[in-house]
């Protein structure tokens, strides 16, 4: 038994989707989520800039004493997870491997989207998670650099025109490959599941690459016997690095339940 907290970073809100999850997997534990909501996306940062990023965030997250640590970042995890993997002691968890794992098991004409940031497309990093896992698949990927601005401001309703012509604009050359699975390599995109979705069409299965996580953490979190006790009081503490205001009106939402005084502003430079 380990009664000490779980860690989560992103570069944003979008780790949500992973803290979700993993409340509902793990509900004695104790989560810190910290939102680098000052300085998103990542995406179009450089790997050196990421990488320091994703050190300061996860250094904060480590004065915490956590018990493991969740990278909910897919373009942190592409640039930064070697180096934050081999520098703590604790069990560091990227969000690459698992949904990758999904899709192939998922596909059933062995043709998978890929769809992240212009620094996780180009580091082919689910390419070569896929490929590893099942070597015949056939893996088409896309950019979809405004995704993540769409979500931080709320742009995510399905009837939203702006939301629906720039995924039709990202999303038509991946339509046309038959794919019939999509990874959403970026934890924010699952908040546009509705509107990619109606892009794709109802044939594509979507693959959220933060619960798939948030299943493998769990299920290993177990493995180690690391769980807290059953029963205990859970609570989710948030941090951001900008407004609280804004984050805490938009994770409510998302996460079905009040952040409200939840919610602390920090810094990390």
């Amino acid at each position: 038994m380990d009664s000490r907290a779980i860690g989560v970073f992103d570069s944003g809100l979008g780790g949500l989707t992973t803290v979700k999850k993993l409340a509902q997997l793990l509900p004695q534990e104790d989560i810190i989520y910290l939102g680098d909501t000052g300085r998103v996306p990542y995406g179009s940062r450089s790997k050196e800039t990421i990488i320091k990023y994703s050190r300061q965030a996860a250094d904060f997250l480590a004065g915490f004493n956590i018990k493991a640590m969740v990278i909910a970042c897919n373009t942190a995890c592409s640039s930064a997870y070697d180096m934050l993997d081999g520098f703590y002691s604790m069990p560091v968890y990227e969000v690459v491997t698992a949904p990758a794992k999904a899709a192939a098991l998922s596909t059933k004409n062995g043709k998978i989207g890929v769809i992240g940031t212009a620094a996780t497309i180009k580091s082919g990093a689910y390419e070569a998670a896929i490929k590893k896992t099942a070597p015949d698949m056939h893996v088409f990927s896309a950019p979809c650099p405004l995704f993540v601005p769409l979500v931080e401001n709320g742009r995510i309703a399905t009837d939203d025109i702006a939301a629906l012509t720039i995924a039709g604009d990202y999303l038509s050359d991946l339509c046309k490959t038959g794919i019939d699975t999509l990874i959403m390599g970026c934890t924010h995109y699952p908040l546009l599941r509705g509107v990619i979705s109606e892009v794709v069409g109802q044939g594509v299965t979507l693959i959220d690459s933060g619960a798939e996580t948030a299943k493998l953490v769990a299920g290993d979190i177990n493995e180690r016997l690391m769980e807290a006790p059953v029963g205990a009081a859970a609570a989710i503490k948030y941090y951001v690095t900008d407004s609280i205001e804004g984050f805490s009106a938009l994770a409510s939402r998302f996460m079905e339940s009040d952040v409200q005084g939840m919610v602390e502003q920090i810094t990390l430079e």
